[in-house]
């Protein structure tokens, strides 16, 4: 576990950090060399970078069995699973969640326990609002087991532009809701897997926050 990663302090997400002095020292070199037709335009991207690695501080919500949407974004699909797959072994609850460029990327833990095993996949790379990014683009499965021997499962699948999927936990850890897990850079898709007892309480097409919006309750 990246403990330092996973309780950031800074307004920004750490992975950023080289991409953003990169940018600014750019932008001040040509400055220097008073080329403002590349000061300009690199001063713009930087200021994107810095706005798409922010990481608000969040005021975690706490409810027992609740459980919390990972990811900022808007619910794209929410779907009854007759069978199990490689990801989820029984029948389950999938939500899926959508993050534009313009949403913070900061992957947050749904529910407390412990990680028994994630797996990578590499893949494609879709555009993650469209169902098929689902089943052939870039994830890495994320498998938690609560303190009521409860299993769910989050996935964290890379989009169009997004290539780099960054896992901060490992199996084995003891995980909080709410936690921060990882990131996934420049538009991408997570999706959940719940027992099918469990109750929703999102819609699609709804917009949520990462460890304050709560997607459902374990039963």
């Amino acid at each position: 576990m990246e403990a330092k990663k996973i309780d950031n302090k800074l307004p920004i997400a750490r992975e950023g950090i080289p991409f953003i002095l990169i940018g600014i020292g750019l932008t001040c070199v040509f400055l220097i060399l008073d080329l403002l037709v590349l000061a300009i335009p690199f001063a713009v991207l930087t200021s994107f970078i810095i706005f798409f690695f922010r990481d608000p501080q969040r005021n975690l919500v706490n409810r027992e069995k609740a459980v919390l949407t990972p990811a900022d974004g808007k619910i794209i699909a929410i779907e009854k699973l007759t069978s199990g797959d490689n990801r989820f072994p029984d029948t389950a609850v999938k939500l899926s969640i959508f993050m534009s460029l313009f949403n913070a990327h900061i992957n947050r833990i749904p529910v407390g326990g412990r990680i028994s095993q994630l797996t990578y996949h590499p893949g494609k790379f879709f555009s993650a609002n469209l169902d098929k990014a689902s089943l052939h683009n870039e994830n890495n499965i994320v498998m938690l087991e609560t303190d009521n021997r409860e299993k769910i499962v989050f996935v964290q699948v890379a989009g169009l532009i997004a290539r780099r999927i960054v896992c901060w936990v490992k199996a084995g850890d003891y995980v909080r809701a709410g936690q921060r897990f990882g990131l996934i850079r420049f538009g991408s898709r997570l999706e959940v897997y719940l027992p099918p007892d469990s109750t929703i309480t999102v819609r699609k097409g709804e917009k949520v926050k990462a460890g304050q919006t709560i997607i459902g309750y374990l039963r």
